[in-house]
This record gives C-alpha cells, sequence and structure tokens, in this order.
C-alpha cells in the first residue's frame, strides 16, 4: 500500500554519520559503512512502500578519494558486495537502479558490475534508485555545460537536460543526516527550489519513521505555500 499524500516525488538523502556511529560504539569505521549500506537497504524498501518515484543517495563524493586508503578500499568493497547482493531483490521489486557522477572512472570490476546491474533492472518503473558516486555536483554542471555547448546553446533549460538526473522528476526533498547543515557539493543545481530537511540523526540509526517524518515535513511545507 503505497502513501502518497506527502506529495514527493523525487527525495534525495546524503547519507551521513557513519563514522561517528562507529567511534559511539568503540567500533572501526567500516563497521559504521556496513551498518550505512544496512540502512540503505531498509530505506530503499520503505521509499517503494511510501510511493516515492525516484530517491537519490550519496554514496561516494569525488573528494572521498582523499579519505585513507584502506577506508577507500572497503568501501569500494562494501559497494560491490552491496550490487551483487541486492540485484536480485531491485528485480524483484521493480527498482530500476541509476548511477550518477563519473562512475565510469571507477575500477574495472566495479564498472562491470555497475553496467550489469544497470543493464538488469532497465525496465524496472516502480522506483528510480540513483546513487551516486564518484560525483560532484560542480564537476556534474560542468559536464552539461559543455555538453549544452556542443549543441550550441547554453541556457537554463539545455543544462538541465544534460544533468545526470535529467531523466528523474525534479528533486523535492534533500535529507541530510547527522546534524551537518551544507549541500556538500550534492545536487547544487537540483536543490533550486528543493526543501531542505536537516536531522541529528546518524545515519545509521536513520529508519523507515524518520523518513516519513521527513515527508510529513515536507507535505506540510507544501501546504502552507501552495496558497501564495
Amino acid at each position: 500500500m503505497s502513501e502518497t499524500h506527502h506529495g514527493a516525488r523525487h527525495v534525495a538523502i546524503i547519507m551521513d554519520g557513519n563514522g561517528r556511529w562507529a567511534k559511539k560504539r568503540h567500533l572501526p569505521r567500516i563497521a559504521g559503512h556496513r551498518a550505512g549500506v544496512e540502512a540503505v537497504r531498509t530505506i530503499v524498501r520503505a521509499a517503494g512502500d511510501l510511493g516515492i518515484e525516484a530517491l537519490t543517495l550519496y554514496a561516494f563524493s569525488s573528494e572521498n578519494w582523499k579519505r585513507p586508503e584502506d577506508e577507500v578500499s572497503d568501501l569500494m568493497g562494501l559497494l560491490k558486495r552491496f550490487i551483487v547482493s541486492d540485484i536480485d531483490e531491485f528485480a524483484a521489486n521493480d527498482v530500476r537502479l541509476k548511477i550518477i557522477g563519473d562512475w565510469r572512472a571507477l575500477a574495472p570490476d566495479v564498472v562491470a558490475l555497475i553496467e550489469d546491474a544497470i543493464a538488469r533492472t532497465a525496465h524496472n518503473r516502480r522506483t528510480t534508485l540513483a546513487v551516486a558516486l564518484n560525483y560532484g555536483a560542480q564537476d556534474e554542471l560542468v559536464r552539461a555545460a559543455k555538453a549544452a555547448a556542443a549543441e550550441g546553446e547554453i541556457s537554463a533549460e539545455t543544462i538541465a537536460a544534460h544533468l545526470d538526473t535529467a531523466d528523474m522528476p525534479p528533486l523535492d526533498l534533500l535529507i541530510r543526516t547527522s546534524g551537518e547543515v551544507r549541500l556538500s557539493n550534492f545536487l547544487l543545481w537540483q536543490a533550486a527550489y528543493a526543501e531542505l530537511y536537516f536531522t541529528d540523526r546518524l545515519w545509521p540509526d536513520f529508519k523507515p519513521a524518520d523518513l516519513k517524518a521527513a515527508l510529513e515535513h515536507f507535505a506540510a511545507r507544501e501546504r502552507r505555500f501552495g496558497g501564495l
């Protein structure tokens, strides 16, 4: 039973706080990232149940390469396991996987897995899950502007048409967990008119009830300003 009364078609999340979650429990950072992957699984399922058409998750930014090498390789290993283990569930639940960012610059084995997952879920229609990998919004805007210029016209419309998210509904709601209040180079163009929602909840602790609370906040904002 999907609940679509909230009116949000496209929700994006900056999943922040895995490291702090682990530190609070005296665990290594990778344990926080593992718990973060579990939260992704739960929230992807909840998004479908809540009638969200598109969910965009900030998984790995172009700045994340600056992290310690072992943490980066742990993250890449997790990503590979996530794609391999969850692709059957996506296929079964009508979820289309999309990757945004410069993901083709990742290791060849990761790229091959991603290409396979995209192909397998290409015809799914219920929910689009866009995972931002090696993503930076300024880089995305540069790529979009270059593509628009190559076609001979730079305008708001032509840039929007070449964004990584061009085939998705406009962004309605952007959520950031763990109390940080900034966009960190994520969906800068798309967020122009989106509602921004910040919560102190660390990402591994972010539950379907938290997503629902954010959607209810969005619905209340939309109703208040809808008549102006």
